[in-house]
């Protein structure tokens, strides 16, 4: 499979220069695709294809010890694969991962030349929201000139001397805007890791991941009007001068009824949880309107 000219749809690669260097392959495959049955769904031969890439890129990657890329380039791969082998009715799929300078490339060619679209899906729907998660999770993505191949790009770090100072304890602090939606779920779940890592908290970062987890859950379970789309989550990592990490994630409701009997797990365990984890929760309104729910964790590990 060989990369053409594209169309970007989000940062554009001719701006940086990572994609600078020699290529290190991790694999290029050409699938066949068999034809799905009848009554719907996916043929069992597709279906296995996923799972068999995931592995080998989950090899390259550990290989060259970028252990915490493997679950976001996962995600990309399978969403850009399923989509190709779902939608696509060519006899084939080219996939090919590689390495280039600081870019992890993904290129699936599925031989139309249509090209995947966005397209209109229910806020609480599991699936049809592929491309929504390749924009927000890939630092590039595009589609080739004659739209057979959609490809996205992750930004891998660089040497000692191209990687940006730390950040002062007083601004040891990221922001995570999310969908009042589902997806937010396994947004907060993937990005969560990479900005614990980018902060550098010294301390069970497994644990402030689930606890960030429950906290965006409660608040779409909670925050989220049903039937409003434009509603949005905000979800804020802070650590401060004595090392303690904030989660606030805030929803645009202004109340929380029963918290007490929430973290006392009398109304729903995910707070309560988030205790076991280590987590001193609390939550506050937000002037005009919505709320922020809270959650300290002290460095060290957490003793579960």
């Amino acid at each position: 499979m060989t990369s053409q000219s594209t169309t970007v749809r989000k940062r554009t690669l001719a701006d940086t220069t990572e994609s600078c260097g020699s290529v290190r392959p991790a694999f290029d495959v050409s699938i066949e695709r068999h034809p799905d049955p009848a009554d719907g769904g996916m043929a069992p031969e597709n279906a296995a294809w996923p799972h068999r890439l995931r592995r080998i890129l989950r090899a390259s990657l550990t290989h060259w010890q970028l252990p915490d890329f493997v679950e976001t380039a996962e995600l990309l791969l399978t969403e850009l694969v399923t989509n190709a082998l779902r939608h696509a009715n060519g006899p084939t799929v080219g996939v090919r991962v590689y390495r280039e300078g600081r870019l992890l490339k993904i290129e699936v060619n599925d031989g139309c030349p249509h090209g995947p679209e966005p397209r209109p899906v229910d806020p609480l729907a599991e699936h049809g929201r592929g491309l929504d998660l390749i924009e927000a999770l890939a630092h590039a993505w595009g589609v080739s000139q004659d739209r057979t191949t959609t490809w996205c790009a992750l930004l891998l770090p660089g040497a000692p001397s191209e990687t940006p100072p730390a950040p002062e304890a007083s601004a040891r602090q990221l922001e995570l805007r999310l969908p009042g939606n589902i997806s937010a779920l396994s947004r907060a779940n993937i990005q969560g890791r990479t900005y614990l890592t980018l902060l550098g908290w010294p301390g069970n970062q497994h644990a402030a991941v689930q606890v960030l987890y429950v906290l965006v859950h409660n608040a779409l379970a909670h925050g989220i009007t049903p039937g409003d789309p434009g509603q949005t989550l905000t979800a804020r990592l802070r650590v401060t001068e004595t090392d303690e990490l904030l989660i606030d994630v805030t929803d645009p409701s202004p109340h929380f009824p029963d918290f007490d009997k929430a973290l006392a797990g009398e109304r729903g365990r995910g707070l309560w949880e988030a205790q076991r984890l280590g987590a001193r929760i609390d939550w506050l309104p937000n002037a005009p309107h919505g709320k922020t729910v809270r959650a300290l964790l002290q460095p060290g590990q957490a003793d579960l």
